[in-house]
């Protein structure tokens, strides 16, 4: 069920015959500098231009502190043009996270984009805190109950009146590795389940991989409102972006080698920028997108005028541009057959070769040990039961949960969060293994499948649980299932007394 909005841009995506238009600021740290006037001044010509439908507010982008998107958002709202709110995960726990949704539903600020968020970068005396009590699943969901009016629980249950919310999500699609693509899609099946009402992609120049969203979602039944993200990258910008320091976007070298080129002339190359996103708005209206978001640093609103006039004039070729905008991943792993005639794709999905399949031992051992002690099919499962139960509250509860620890840490690193998910993420521990404690699937921010935060050092925790899961063909699993926020209240007792007292996520929710 999707959200009960009517905002502009809510009515906007739900009709098919509009093709949407949505533009980016980027707030920067300070609340009086030129730059958000600037963004001010072309969020006020925008408004009265007409032809973008809203304009986006990122949240502490790049993880770097920056003024909060409301602020703005009031500002720009006031100017008659809609606005979307980027909310993230990073720096806020799930309470302070409900609250600023309060405050936000209040001043009628009703568009979302709900992500993850990049890794903190450093703030005031040093690198902050990550929190990450959320992810973007988990954060949907909230906004979801809200929308249906939040139940308040107690001695008295209350039911709050409902919020207004048109939840958007993300995915990026500019992958190398098989396992980095797949888990973004499976995320996405999550995300769409769990009431998403429209996706806006990750950054690229890439025709083929934009068709390939659009077949997936096709012929997975995700109907739900895609834009395409057309971003004009500064020289400086492109080339971080070519190198992978920039989570989840992508230029490749051949782009990058272009624009440097382009460089050269009078103009620095800005027009052949502009003129490429022309292309690609042209060619993502032409794939059946139902909008685009647009973005850039340093952008005037001529430079903007310049690429949506210069898309509707080359709309009726849009197929011809196609090789113009076609800057993949040398290498990379497609979902799909490549079509040469078109350069984009057929409808038929690559086979993968099983025979190539690694073998994960240590996984298939705690598979088992996990169906013989807590499966209610296993031989050894009411012993454990019954010893789990007789020691709860006891004074060899300690010693119990020492153990516990002992065997777990050895074996999986274990945090002791007394709310365990081995068995739902193939035996791989989030609190320890992933740098952003996700539960529901990845962030956008892997690069070659090694980690954002840890890069050439530490594999992607769900490229390792993509690998094992299809070492016995079961990765598909991970597009569905729904793992709530870790219960702090559990910390540093013992999982397995948890699960068999029904205290764990799993009793709560059977």
């Amino acid at each position: 069920m999707h959200s009960k909005c009517t905002t502009r841009f809510a009515r906007s995506l739900q009709d098919p015959h509009v093709f949407t238009l949505t533009f980016e600021l980027v707030p920067i740290r300070g609340a009086r500098t030129k730059e958000q006037t600037k963004s001010l001044a072309l969020a006020r010509e925008a408004a009265a231009d007409g032809r973008i439908c809203a304009v986006s507010i990122t949240e502490n982008a790049g993880g770097h502190p920056a003024l909060s998107p409301e602020v703005l958002g009031i500002e720009i709202k006031n100017m008659g043009i809609d606005v979307i709110i980027h909310v993230s995960c990073k720096d806020k726990n799930r309470n302070q996270i409900e609250s600023q949704l309060f405050a936000w539903n209040r001043e009628n600020l009703h568009n979302l984009l709900v992500i993850t968020g990049d890794y903190p970068k450093r703030g005031y005396s040093g690198q902050p805190k990550p929190v990450f009590d959320l992810d973007s699943v988990q954060l949907l969901d909230l906004v979801g109950k809200m929308n249906h009016g939040l139940v308040i629980g107690g001695q008295r249950e209350a039911r709050l009146p409902p919020t207004h919310f048109f939840k958007g999500v993300a995915v990026s699609l500019f992958k190398r590795q098989e396992a980095e693509l797949m888990m973004q899609y499976y995320k996405l099946h999550r995300k769409v389940a769990l009431g998403a009402d429209y996706i806006i992609t990750q950054v690229g120049y890439d025709a083929r991989k934009f068709h390939e969203l659009i077949l997936y979602a096709r012929q997975n039944s995700l109907s739900v409102p895609i834009l395409g993200n057309v971003f004009v990258p500064s020289l400086a910008v492109a080339e971080m972006m070519c190198k992978g320091l920039i989570p989840g976007c992508f230029v490749s070298e051949e782009m990058f080698s272009e624009m440097q080129k382009e460089s050269r002339a009078p103009d620095k190359g800005k027009k052949a920028r502009l003129l490429r996103a022309a292309k690609l708005l042209c060619v993502l209206q032409g794939l059946g997108y139902d909008g685009a978001h647009i973005g850039g640093p340093g952008l005037t609103f001529p430079d903007l005028a310049y690429v949506l006039d210069e898309a509707e004039r080359l709309s009726p070729s849009w197929q011809e541009l196609i090789p113009e905008v076609s800057f993949g991943i040398k290498g990379g792993f497609y979902y799909y057959e490549k079509d040469e005639k078109t350069g984009l794709n057929k409808e038929l999905p690559i086979i993968a070769d099983g025979s190539k399949r690694n073998r994960y031992y240590g996984f298939m051992l705690s598979k088992w040990s996990h169906s013989l002690f807590f499966s209610e099919t296993g031989y050894l499962y009411d012993p454990m039961r019954y010893l789990c139960l007789a020691i709860a509250t006891t004074r060899a509860e300690p010693l119990f949960i020492l153990f516990e620890y002992m065997v777990k840490k050895i074996g999986f690193d274990c945090q002791n969060c007394g709310d365990c998910t081995l068995a739902e993420l193939a035996y791989c521990c989030p609190q320890s293994g992933c740098a952003k404690y996700l539960l529901n699937g990845p962030c956008g921010g892997s690069n070659d499948g090694w980690c954002e935060v840890y890069p050439g050092r530490r594999k992607c925790f769900y490229v390792r649980i993509y690998e094992r899961l299809q070492s016995i063909g079961g990765a598909e699993e991970m597009k569905h299932g729904f793992i709530p926020p870790r219960n702090w209240a559990l910390t540093n007792t013992s999982s397995w007394i948890n699960y068999f007292a029904k205290k764990d996520h799993l009793g709560k929710s059977s």
